[in-house]
């Protein structure tokens, strides 16, 4: 009880410094993830509503169930999109994860051989160190990614329950209720984030350092060891005859500026940089922003990969060399790596994201505290010296997480330091120019509008980027200052960008807006439209979308246009075409039927 007790101040201490970081606001993923999924805006509590939530992730086909679900409460609860109460709730998430985690820890430590009394003090000490971690902030501060610390949250129960049923079996029982309970935690899991399937690569890592698959009874014992080397085999096979033939791109990958085999070697630059931010967490160190990380071509290019992965193979070596006399040193090693098992693998998923670390960062504490453990028995410190350095480690910890939750609990404060740690990067710029074009929308006032403008194009002076170009024609015409130039800077971008993806959407962000009637220069609209046409990004029908789209709006009238330009560039009688100019002819359009007949006619005149 008196543990408990300790527990809930440390939690209570860890929420107490989290809580301001509640003002920064939504950003980046937030948009299309939460803000513009309009699923989530539950007016009430309802079986049917929390289902419609729950399966509108839209990357996933109904996979993160559990956060989506979560974001639509949050939403009813304040009654609109205020990302306060978003915050507050990733908040009391970590704080419960961090009540758990101490439990697992102490346990842990027990299975480890540590006396009671011990396991205690150092678990309160490694609870404190990891939820306190400035590496926490982007993944507990920035509201989408309640998907991570949820999974985190039923990862940490689920392997506590296997560590409970573990020392049951220890002890010559079998424990099959803490069993069934580590099983509903991983399925939990599973709702909130896909690698959780990860959860028995952690067991196992348990087994081969602190458990070592031991066990009273000889059909657990035999159990276990069978159970697991099954495991390995089917793994590897599924790994190398399922994963690698279906996830693995070799040549020209769609989408990335690199393929599978270059973005592992990347991630070992990255997995060493990982582990930089966990000793070194400044602020410096931590721009949140990677989308121009560097890739690795080869082993020397750059030279840091081979360096890496030297860094990588030595760990991991050492880890399995010592793994019976330094068994936590082993284990945390073991889940560093396995946390970022599949982040860090041939999927073409982005290169970096510092959330990624908030479960791996479990084992690189368990390490280098193991570390840490091992130089103070060797230097022989007394118990006051190992107190003082104890809190020096805090306060270096805590005092780096005050400053980066100073930082993210102002919207302004977050996007001028990430466009100054990363100033290339277009997120950054365009979250920076966001904050105060937000803050036009709420106020209408022209200052804010004129700051995002000013902001956009500073960063447009050295990113030739589609979509701040986009941007500043969105502002600019709020602003009543847009020009011919600023859409044929736009137009410029549009063919020098080969990303198909970026090029479409900022197409459709302007087109949307000219629904919306922000905008209303149809003709510039149509020749973006000509631009990505012509570089086969987009094919004819895009063309027939967007009329459809503009007739189905207030801007009606305007539709013509659209369709004018669809019929120009389709074949002679295209079906399509025809089935348009018959349904515009009985829908009482008889006239744009009668413009896009000559268009028609024109082009019969011209075969002959």
């Amino acid at each position: 009880m008196k543990f408990t007790w300790k527990v809930i101040g440390v939690v209570m201490l860890v929420v107490a410094l989290f809580i301001p970081g509640i003002k920064g606001g939504f950003l980046l993923d937030d948009g299309i993830n939460i803000i513009a999924n309009y699923v989530l805006y539950i007016e009430q509590l309802s079986f049917d509503n929390l289902i419609y939530a729950a399966l509108s992730f839209h990357d996933g086909n109904g996979s993160r169930a559990l956060p989506m679900m979560t974001f639509a409460i949050d939403y009813w609860r304040a009654g609109g999109m205020e990302a306060s109460t978003f915050k507050t709730t990733n908040i009391i998430i970590h704080g419960i994860t961090t009540f758990f985690l101490a439990f697992f820890f102490y346990r842990l430590l027990i299975l480890a051989k540590w006396n009671e009394q011990t396991s205690a003090s150092v678990a309160l000490i490694l609870t404190l160190v990891w939820a306190l971690h400035p590496l926490q902030v982007s993944s507990v501060l920035y509201v989408v990614q309640r998907m991570q610390t949820l999974a985190t949250l039923f990862l940490v129960l689920a392997l506590w329950a296997y560590l409970c049923m573990r020392q049951i079996q220890l002890q010559g029982g079998r424990g099959r209720q803490y069993g069934i309970v580590a099983i509903l935690m991983w399925l939990m899991a599973l709702t909130c984030k896909e690698d959780a399937v990860l959860f028995p690569v952690f067991t196992l890592c348990l087994e081969l350092t602190i458990l070592k698959f031991d066990a009273v009874q000889d059909v657990v014992r035999r159990g276990l060891r069978q159970s697991y080397g099954l495991f390995i085999f089917l793994t590897i096979i599924i790994y190398f005859f399922v994963i690698l033939p279906k996830f693995g791109c070799w040549d020209i990958c769609p989408g990335r500026n690199f393929n599978s085999l270059e973005r592992l070697l990347t991630q070992a630059r990255v997995l060493v940089m990982y582990i930089g931010q966990t000793l070194f967490p400044f602020s410096d160190n931590l721009p949140f922003v990677y989308e121009n990380y560097p890739v690795s071509r080869n082993l020397f290019r750059p030279w840091t990969t081979i360096t890496s992965l030297l860094i990588i193979f030595s760990l991991i070596i050492i880890a399995w060399h010592v793994r019976r006399i330094r068994p936590l040193f082993s284990l945390g090693i073991f889940l560093f790596f396995a946390g970022h098992f599949i982040a860090s693998n041939v999927i073409l998923l982005e290169l970096v994201f510092e959330h990624r670390n908030q479960f791996p960062l479990i084992g690189l504490i368990l390490a280098v505290s193991d570390l840490i453990l091992f130089l103070i028995e060797k230097l022989k410190f007394n118990d006051r010296s190992q107190a003082i350095f104890v809190s020096v480690i805090i306060i270096y910890i805590s005092g780096n997480l005050i400053n980066q939750i100073y930082i993210w609990s102002d919207a302004t404060r977050l996007g001028k330091k990430l466009t100054e740690l990363s100033p290339l990067s277009v997120r950054a710029w365009n979250q920076y120019a966001a904050v105060y074009f937000d803050k036009y929308i709420d106020t209408q006032e022209p200052e804010s509008l004129s700051q995002a403008i000013l902001i956009t194009e500073q960063a447009f002076k050295n990113i030739n980027s589609p979509s701040l170009a986009a941007n500043l024609i969105i502002y600019k015409s709020l602003y009543k200052t847009v020009k011919q130039d600023d859409w044929n800077k736009y137009f410029d971008t549009l063919k020098i960008t080969n990303d198909s993806r970026l090029n479409r959407n900022t197409v459709n962000i302007l087109r949307d807006n000219y629904i919306k009637g922000i905008l209303d220069d149809n003709i510039n609209l149509i020749k973006a439209l000509d631009v990505l046409y012509e570089k086969n990004m987009i094919e004819r029908d895009e063309y027939f979308i967007t009329a459809n789209k503009v007739f189905n709006s207030k801007k009606r009238d305007q539709a013509i246009i659209f369709f004018k330009r669809y019929v120009e560039i389709s074949p002679f009688s295209d079906v399509t075409v025809l089935n348009l100019i018959r349904g515009l002819s009985n829908g009482n359009y008889k006239i744009w039927a009668n413009q896009l007949k000559d268009i028609e006619r024109m082009k019969l005149q011209s075969i002959h």
